[in-house]
């Protein structure tokens, strides 16, 4: 403390002096011109005339905070952690609440401890250049209505929170089982308050008493507001409202018209899911301050959501401001408009500068335990096979750069199902964790695909095999490429085959932060030749057809799931 304190005031020279700054204080939304004093990892003072064993020149760009995602799968980005903080620490990102939810209902929590070592070995002078506040999943399986690899239950959860490892409780998606007072889903909860730890929510669509019963288990935040309305209630009710701006989901233009003056610091930015190519090319939180910024939202307060309005929901301390005392995670942007990164400091050391790491994200820890995880039973074309009775079957239709899905109903002759040549594809989910032998079959109409099979061992939540197509044997043939790629992206076409491996869980890739982006681009662009329209991502947007917390009809390896009936349904309405 006292070598700060002479550092502050000149006695000794400070370790590093970003000079010719225009620094944004996130406490009173103003620039002041000035130079940034950095020791020991921390800001001692902003000012003039400071001596420094290091000198930067910021050159007039203006200094914001480190940026810190409040919501995060890193998973859903393909790359390996260390590749992730080779591709956003170049865009300004100094923290994430990273919620390994994907990789722990494969792996259990073998899979979060992978993801924290792994990150822990990227660093520049010793010093990592992200942060990672990781939460348990409390939602493992996410839903009793599918099979995940792994099963956490309010004991564990209670042994876990224990654990240094774990920041906080990751999103409760599970709102039903909260409001209907099931005591294992409210052991994890209490749990969490237990060790002052806190609790991500999702509720989508919630509001009056039962919002006011959500909030009664101690759920600080939720990313899945579907209005302003719904934003400024959950608000009101004492909540953090994340404001997501990801690869599969955005809901900016909604969120935005919630906020004013009054209520800002209440809302802070997540991407949720962001894919490599997005990371790659749109950037991470500076793509969503640049959204923010441009529909209309003042920059100093997208700015406080991305910093100080973080930091200060999750009780983190000296973090998410430049000022005094708290740590030098600095960015240096061109404005408060484009948000282009010229530099990213972590604790005071360079991390990231003109768009490249300064650390390499190459190295590679992959323990056994996140190694060899798809396990199916043979499957042959008859698996996927379809016969009707002479009723209506269902078809899920996939709302556009949207994760809720409609529901229609087909007219159907009696006999084998065919869809070549109509505006339907089938639909499997196809159980990888201990080869059950549970297929899923569904139909939906419209996504465009046609020729052949996609097929993708992500599926939120359980991460089963999600194959779509319109021919059986390409179906099973995609299913084959899966299981040997030890999980990935598949497509089978007249053309030939073509498959991009996940070896992490098969969910990430090993392979380098370029090859992915470049691979994962090449293969879906290949399936968007096939007729995926653009409304869909082709591989992304299924994805989350299995994803049984979210309306309306989804699909899993145990069947046709109706969120608004809560129940299974059947393909056929005989």
């Amino acid at each position: 403390m006292k070598h700060l304190i002479d550092c502050a005031l000149k006695r000794t020279p400070s370790d590093l002096v970003i000079r010719n700054a225009r620094i944004f204080n996130v406490f009173t939304g103003t620039l002041e011109e000035g130079e940034i004093a950095i020791s020991e990892g921390r800001i001692v003072a902003i000012g003039k005339g400071y001596m420094g064993k290091k000198e930067y020149d910021a050159a007039g760009a203006i200094a914001i905070p480190g940026l810190i995602d409040a919501h995060i799968h890193v998973e859903s980005s393909m790359l390996s952690p260390e590749a992730f903080a080779s591709l956003a620490s170049p865009h300004g990102t100094t923290g994430i609440v990273a919620d390994p939810h994907e990789i722990v209902n494969v792996c259990g929590v073998a899979g979060a401890e992978y993801i924290k070592e792994a990150f822990s070995r990227v660093a520049v002078e010793g010093v990592n250049p992200i942060e990672v506040y990781l939460q348990l999943p409390s939602c493992v399986p996410a839903t009793p209505f599918e099979t995940s690899g792994a099963i956490i239950d309010g004991r564990e959860t209670e042994h876990e929170l224990s654990r240094p490892l774990f920041f906080g409780l990751g999103e409760m998606m599970n709102f039903p089982a909260i409001l209907a007072g099931d005591e294992d889903v409210l052991k994890k909860v209490e749990a969490a308050e237990a060790f002052s730890k806190p609790v991500d929510g999702h509720a989508p669509d919630v509001f009056d008493d039962a919002l006011c019963a959500y909030r009664c288990a101690g759920i600080l935040t939720d990313h899945e507001s579907l209005s302003a309305k719904e934003c400024r209630e959950k608000v009101a009710r004492g909540m953090y409202v994340q404001i997501r701006c990801g690869s599969s989901v955005n809901n900016i233009a909604d969120a935005k018209d919630a906020v004013d003056a009054y209520n800002f610091r209440r809302y802070i930015l997540c991407s949720d899911d962001k894919n490599a190519k997005d990371l790659a090319t749109r950037g991470h939180l500076d793509d969503a301050l640049r959204r923010l910024v441009a529909s209309g939202l003042p920059a100093e307060y997208a700015v406080a959501m991305a910093t100080i309005n973080t930091a200060t929901c999750y009780g983190i301390r000296d973090t998410g401001a430049i000022a005094p005392r708290y740590f030098a995670d600095i960015v240096l942007v061109n404005n408060l408009k484009d948000f282009t990164v010229l530099a990213t400091f972590r604790r005071g050391i360079l991390a990231a500068e003109h768009g490249r790491a300064c650390f390499d994200g190459t190295g590679r820890y992959l323990p056994e335990a996140v190694r060899s995880t798809v396990r199916v039973k043979p499957v042959t074309p008859s698996d996927f096979s379809i016969t009707a009775h002479g009723g209506k079957l269902r078809a899920m239709e996939v709302k556009p750069y949207a994760l809720y899905t409609g529901e229609t109903f087909i007219e159907a002759p009696a006999g084998e199902l065919q869809v070549k040549g109509t505006d339907l594809c089938k639909l499997a989910v196809v159980e990888r964790h201990f080869a059950t032998g549970n297929i899923g079959l569904g139909l939906v109409k419209g996504y465009g695909f046609h020729g052949g099979a996609i097929g993708i061992s992500v599926a939120h939540d359980s991460h089963n095999l999600v194959i779509l197509g319109d021919d059986d044997a390409a179906m099973a043939r995609a299913v084959h490429l899966l299981e040997g790629a030890g999980g990935g992206m598949a497509l089978v076409s007249e053309e030939g085959e073509d498959v991009f491996p996940l070896d992490i869980a098969g969910l990430m890739s090993s392979a380098s932060a370029e090859e992915v982006v470049t691979r994962t681009g090449e293969i879906a662009a290949h399936a968007r030749r096939m007729g995926v329209k653009e409304c869909y991502e082709p591989f992304m947007t299924l994805v989350f057809l299995s994803l049984a917390v979210i309306p309306k009809l989804k699909l899993t390896d145990k069947g046709l799931f109706d969120l608004e009936k809560y129940s299974f349904v059947p393909l056929e309405e005989v």
